[in-house]
C-alpha cells in the first residue's frame, strides 16, 4: 500500500555537459563552489555544487560502453544523459527529495506517470578533510508523456551525514539555496495534473505567465515562452516542453555583480534579477535573485 502523495522539496537538478572540467571551472567563475569529479559504474562522471538541502549535478559522459539500455521498467539514467547531450548541453533533469524512494514508485505508478523499478546505487565520496565516506541512494523515476526532452525522478539519501556538508556549501558569490527550477511549455497548463502528482502538491499556482508548485524547498515554475524570455531572457523558438534553468538566492545581488564582472562573465539585469544566459553557460541559464 502506498503511502499519501505528500509534498517533496527540490533535492537536485541534472545538468549534461560535454566538458566537465570547462563547465566546474565556468561555474567556479560564476561564484560557486564545485565539487571533485565523481565516477558512476553505468558510465557517466560528476561535478556537484551543494547547497542546504539542494545541490547541483554536472554531469558528463565519461564511459560510452558502461551504459545500459532502458529496458522493462527499468530507466537508465546513463543513457537519459547520453540522448540528451546528444541533442544539446543544458538542465535536462528535475529531481526531487524523497523519505521512501519505494513507496514513491508505487505512487508514481497508482498515478499512471510511472511504472519503473526503484533504483539503488552507492559509491565512495570525499569529505573535506580528505576522507573517504560511503554515499548511497534510491531513486524511483517519473515521466511526463507530454515532455519526453525532460527527465524526473526523486532521490532518497541512505547516507545523508556523510554526503551533505556545511562547508561544501559556502560560495563566493553568496548563494543560500537553489530557489527554482524553470521549465518551459508552450501550454504550462497542460502539465498541471503531472506536476501536481510528482510533486505532492496539489494547490499550484497559476497566472498568465505559467503554473508554479511552491514545495517545501524551492519550487517548480512551468513558463510560457514569452514569459521565460520577460523573466530570464531565455529566447524563444525551441516549441517542445524543455528545462531552460534554475535560479539561486543571494542577500546581495551586488556582491554577485562583483564576482561575476571581476571572472569577465557575461550576465544581465533583467528585472531585480541577475541571469547568466544559457549561450553563456553551456545552455543552462542560471538566474540569481535576492532572498
Amino acid at each position: 500500500m502506498s503511502q499519501p502523495n505528500r509534498p517533496r522539496g527540490l533535492d537536485h537538478l541534472v545538468i549534461g555537459v560535454r566538458d566537465l572540467d570547462a563547465a566546474g571551472e565556468l561555474y567556479a567563475k560564476m561564484g560557486f563552489r564545485v565539487g571533485a569529479r565523481n565516477r558512476h559504474p553505468w558510465g557517466t562522471e560528476n561535478r556537484i555544487v551543494q547547497f542546504p538541502g539542494a545541490f547541483l549535478e554536472l554531469i558528463t559522459i565519461g564511459e560510452t560502453g558502461a551504459i545500459p539500455p532502458h529496458g522493462h521498467r527499468r530507466f537508465s539514467f546513463g543513457a537519459f544523459v547520453r540522448d540528451q547531450l546528444a541533442r544539446a548541453e543544458g538542465l535536462s533533469m528535475l529531481v526531487l527529495e524523497s523519505r521512501d524512494a519505494k513507496a514513491d514508485a508505487q505512487i508514481f505508478e497508482a498515478g499512471g506517470i510511472g511504472d519503473y523499478e526503484p533504483f539503488f546505487f552507492e559509491r565512495q565520496a570525499r569529505s573535506p578533510d580528505g576522507n573517504e565516506v560511503r554515499v548511497a541512494f534510491s531513486l524511483a523515476f517519473a515521466r511526463n508523456a507530454l515532455a519526453p526532452a525532460c527527465g524526473f525522478f526523486v532521490c532518497q539519501q541512505h547516507e545523508p551525514q556523510n554526503f551533505w556538508n556545511p562547508a561544501f556549501q559556502q560560495h563566493q558569490n553568496g548563494v543560500q539555496a537553489l530557489a527554482s527550477a524553470v521549465m518551459v511549455a508552450e501550454n504550462p497548463t497542460d502539465h498541471h495534473v503531472f506536476l501536481s502528482a510528482f510533486t505532492g502538491e496539489r494547490s499550484l499556482k497559476s497566472n498568465s505567465l505559467g503554473i508554479s508548485a511552491a514545495l517545501p524547498r524551492g519550487r517548480v515554475d512551468i513558463l510560457t515562452p514569452h514569459a521565460a524570455y520577460q523573466l530570464f531572457g531565455v529566447e524563444e523558438g525551441r516549441k517542445d516542453p524543455h528545462f531552460a534553468g534554475f535560479v539561486v538566492a543571494v542577500k546581495d545581488l551586488d556582491g554577485v555583480r562583483g564576482v561575476l564582472d571581476a571572472a569577465e562573465v557575461e550576465w544581465r539585469q533583467i528585472g531585480d534579477r541577475i541571469v547568466v544566459p544559457a549561450s553563456t553557460a553551456m545552455g543552462c541559464m542560471v538566474a540569481f535573485e535576492a532572498n
